[in-house]
């Protein structure tokens, strides 16, 4: 099939899911159990509908399309990413890779090929974890990891529970582990995605082969001081909370580059209370985000930013509490679909490098179990998590051809 009309039917698709934003002309802002991820989910179903999958959606908000195969009890082929976003995201992130998919089935369906397998392509809700502070929430429901206790666990910047927040979309909380596939019924699983990063679109390639994804530890860390008045209380006898939690914070990105290996951290959000100028800090929150391939430096970062705050809370005299949100390992993807991949690209000459990926994806959480693969397309200046972010179609088109090459080959196995 031509690559220009694969091209075409990517680009309408996408270009009409850029729609579906809570922050239009200012980046995607697409949330989980919001009208607009509801408004992408129904977009996600009819176009499933029309090329003919049966679709339907599950109890963590997922929606999947199914190509029925001769063998209902052969373990199936998936292959998808997911619909969410960040707040003011790209129209790129998560959603690209669902078109891909969507894409591929299209062209075995049109090549009327029978197979033994069900293909099934999937479009996950909230991998990103914005608005609950948590991630891999649809693919993590999909592999029995989430149940009701954990959608009352964690609440959004409104306070509103993922519970609460699933309820008022229509789903209930208490059906969550519903959601969860049988053991074995899940035989591989195909994910596509812009990479996010500068790499490919340095080195002007079309497709990267990811042959590993980092590991991610996530934490909101509360520091406890005292609120007193900025002129009258003195130096040595304040519990700044804000003082204690820099002390800290600026360690941390350090602590990261000793690793020299790729090892990264960040603390992307710091609250103040009460947030006065002329106010010493009660209280203060922040997050901290480590990533990498070596779980080793992961949990050594970790370790050091509970002693540094042991440290300075003991000579403050205040305290502080660590919520963990998210702690998955990292995990090598399958080195044989990798090889059928390179395989193709080779034949089709397409562009392309083997990569590790410093972004997490629903590939992280499904690579624990799962044997799994991924491939990426550039992203123009590496852009990401921003309005700016830029893919081109004609690259995701290559890559739905090439999840096709290798996905016509898993469903007969």
């Amino acid at each position: 099939m031509e690559i220009e009309k694969i091209t075409g039917r990517i680009a309408q698709d996408l270009e009409y899911l850029k729609k579906f934003t809570a922050t239009p002309g200012e980046g995607c802002t697409r949330l989980p159990f919001t009208k607009e991820a509801r408004d992408a989910v129904n977009y996600l179903r009819e176009t499933m509908e029309e090329i003919g999958l049966e679709v339907h959606e599950d109890e963590a908000g997922n929606v999947f399309g199914i190509l029925r195969g001769t063998d209902p009890e052969a373990p199936c082929v998936m292959s998808g990413s997911h619909y969410d976003s960040v707040i003011h995201g790209g129209n790129y992130d998560g959603i690209g890779g669902v078109v891909c998919s969507i894409e591929m089935a299209r062209q075995i369906v049109e090549s009327g090929m029978e197979h033994k397998r069900d293909l099934v392509v999937v479009g996950f809700n909230d991998e990103e974890g914005m608005r609950f502070g948590t991630g891999y929430f649809g693919s993590g429901a999909m592999l029995g990891h989430r149940d009701e206790a954990y959608t009352e666990q964690f609440k959004d910047a409104s306070g509103i529970s993922i519970a609460e927040a699933m309820k008022e979309y229509g789903l209930d909380p208490a059906k969550v582990g519903d959601a969860a596939w049988k053991e074995g019924s899940i035989g591989h699983f195909v994910e596509a995605h812009i990479e996010q990063g500068p790499v490919l679109d340095q080195k002007e390639l079309e497709i990267g082969l990811v042959t590993g994804i980092v590991g991610i530890q996530r934490y909101m860390v509360t520091v406890h001081g005292r609120a007193d008045h900025a002129g009258t209380t003195p130096m040595d006898m304040r519990m700044d909370a804000v003082d204690t939690a820099s002390k800290v914070i600026c360690k941390i990105a350090d602590w990261a580059r000793e690793k020299a290996d790729g090892t990264v951290a960040t603390v992307g959000f710091m609250n103040v209370t009460p947030g006065g100028m002329n106010i010493v800090a009660e209280k203060v929150e922040f997050t901290v985000d480590i990533r990498s391939m070596n779980n080793d430096n992961i949990n050594d970062i970790a370790r050091r930013i509970r002693a540094a705050l042991e440290r300075e809370c003991k000579i403050m005299g205040g305290s502080y509490e660590i919520d963990t949100k998210l702690v998955i390992e990292p995990v090598a993807l399958d080195a044989g679909m990798l090889d059928t991949l390179e395989d193709s690209c080779k034949e089709r000459g397409y562009s392309y490098m083997r990569l590790p990926s410093g972004a997490g994806h629903d590939s992280l959480e499904i690579g624990q179990q799962l044997p799994t693969v991924m491939l990426f397309v550039s992203s123009k200046d590496g852009r990401s998590h921003a309005p700016v972010e830029f893919s081109k179609y004609s690259d995701l088109a290559k890559a739905s051809v090439l999840m096709t090459d290798l996905v016509e080959k898993l469903l007969n196995e």
